[in-house]
């Protein structure tokens, strides 16, 4: 399991990939348990928990409560600007 502080040392590339590879392998486990019961169930619940740890971490990106490794994006205003 991904310890939280290790996804806000990702950069948000890094973290959109890692979402989409999420996505894509609970979709296929989905798809495997409407057809036979799966070898391993709770690994649904373990990918629903990371995808929420991802964007929880992309969200605080975006509002600035935290900044990922690369982030330029910010809503607070440059302190040197007027």
């Amino acid at each position: 399991m991904l310890k939280i502080q290790s996804l806000r040392e990702m950069t948000r590339d890094e973290l959109l990939q890692k979402r989409s590879d999420l996505l894509d392998e609970q979709f296929n486990l989905n798809m495997r348990k409407s057809v036979k019961a799966l070898d391993n169930p709770l690994r649904l619940r373990y990918i629903h928990r990371e995808i929420a740890k991802i964007l929880t971490v992309l969200h605080e990106d975006e509002t600035g409560i935290r900044k990922l490794a690369d982030s330029k994006i910010s809503i607070l205003p440059e302190s040197g600007t007027k």
